[in-house]
């Protein structure tokens, strides 16, 4: 878990290790988070690269005897501490410098110390003079997985709807509903886990329901429920409680 110094701006710390001989192929969903990885394989050299906004499902392949460390980001990180532009990386990746962050491969021989170094840094790019009111828009937009409306959020801020959604567009690629339509979805997934299939997110009806899930799965709930071969990662790393 990140340090309340970063809680605004990092969601999270993960790791995988693909330990087979085989690589794994799995199926990406759309999550709200960008995510710095750094990772090696036998036969890839120790690699870091920023994967931007997903709005979509997307086929991936972890390679065979691959470890990856990563960080996942909430939105404020964009312009408070990663100073990186990504509202053209909707659905895509940026390959980031050699010795980005001062992290070598060496660093992903442990995970606690890999965190702790992390940590360090980021802290040390924290921008000052935070805008307060992005800060309370992202709280509630969080707290709420994305229920809340544009309106109500605009009204709880006191930001127009108009400037917010220009903010969006600009820093992320993508309106406010949008992104709140992405959480929404992400906050589903959690439900259809422990096999609700229709959970309590302010959805229309049921077939609504399915729709939105399909659209950033490719897939209706029920086959997500199955997650045949852990073929939905993002699911698999979900704690069924």
């Amino acid at each position: 878990m990140p340090s309340s110094q970063l809680s605004d701006f990092v969601e999270s710390f993960w790791m995988i290790k693909n330990t087979s001989d085989k690589d794994h192929e799995t199926v990406g969903l759309p999550d709200g988070r960008l995510d710095i990885i750094f990772s090696y394989a036998p036969n890839e050299s120790f690699n870091a690269m920023l994967m931007g906004l997903g709005t979509e499902p997307g086929p991936h392949a972890i390679p065979a005897k691959m470890v990856m460390f990563a960080v996942s980001f909430k939105l404020l990180a964009i312009e408070y501490l990663l100073a990186i532009k990504v509202a053209s990386l909707l659905n895509a990746v940026l390959q980031l410098p050699d010795g980005f962050w001062g992290v070598t491969k060496d660093d992903l021989n442990d995970f606690e110390s890999f965190c702790e170094k992390l940590s360090a840094k980021m802290t040390s790019l924290i921008k000052p003079d935070i805008d307060t009111r992005k800060q309370k828009l992202f709280d509630l937009i969080y707290s709420s997985n994305g229920s809340l409306m544009v309106k109500e959020l605009s009204q709880r801020v006191f930001w127009s709807s108009r400037q917010i959604n220009r903010y969006f567009n600009e820093h992320f690629g993508l309106s406010l509903k949008a992104y709140c339509t992405i959480l929404r979805f992400k906050a589903s997934l959690h439900y259809i886990k422990r096999g609700q299939l229709f959970p309590d997110l302010d959805f229309a009806d049921q077939t609504h329901f399915i729709k939105e899930v399909k659209k950033f799965s490719g897939s209706v709930p029920k086959e997500l429920f199955k997650n045949p071969n852990d073929r939905f990662i993002l699911l698999s790393a979900m704690p069924k409680k």
